[in-house]
């Protein structure tokens, strides 16, 4: 059994993850990092995004998932706004993903020429 302590602990440290994904920040910027991500350089993108969020201080929560399901597309970077919105981005590298945060996190403009609906338009 643990002690009293050990559970707050670990009570502390779940809170703490929560407030990292939901912290009440207005956008929640995720990187898509099964397989097919990691082995197009989502890796490279996640550790560029993490560095200029904490650098520039953006408004937002920056988390990795598993596979999104569109492969071809990866690197994969979503873009949760608090208000609902949802935007995928694409083809993602370092600068891309540094232009994501500075329009989109930063002034809240969908950079669209990054976007999965720009590149099917290319595709079609």
């Amino acid at each position: 059994m643990k002690s009293l302590e050990d559970l707050k602990r670990m009570r502390e440290a779940a809170l703490r993850k929560v407030e990292m994904r939901e912290g009440g920040k207005d956008y929640r910027v995720v990187v898509g990092m099964a397989t097919c991500g990691i082995a197009a350089g989502a890796r490279p993108v996640l550790n560029k995004l993490v560095e200029e969020t904490a650098e520039k201080n953006y408004n937002c929560v920056v988390t990795q998932t598993g596979c999104i399901g569109m492969c071809v597309y990866e690197p994969i970077v979503e873009v949760y706004g608090k208000d609902g919105s949802h935007t995928t981005y694409v083809h993602v590298d370092q600068d891309k993903a540094v232009k994501i945060l500075e329009e989109h996190v930063g002034k809240g403009n969908v950079v669209e020429e990054y976007t999965v609906d720009a590149a099917k338009a290319m595709e079609g």
